[in-house]
């Protein structure tokens, strides 16, 4: 990952490669990984984030249906 800084401006450089490293999930793997995870508490953790998913999809597409 890359962030060019223009005119020394080491702050504006920094929030930009945060940004991109929240948008790449590397925040949120980097707390997963924190720790070890059993391969059935990752199993479960997954499935529930697919159902969550889902769920929020659902909810989208019934709020713009109208229903």
């Amino acid at each position: 990952m890359q962030v060019i800084v223009r005119d020394n401006n080491v702050d504006q450089a920094l929030r930009a490669l945060k940004k991109k490293m929240q948008r790449e999930g590397i925040f949120r793997e980097m707390k997963l990984r924190r720790n070890y995870e059993k391969p059935s508490e990752r199993r479960a953790r997954e499935e529930a984030e697919a159902v969550r998913r889902y769920r929020k999809l659902l909810r989208k597409r019934m709020d713009r249906e109208g229903y």
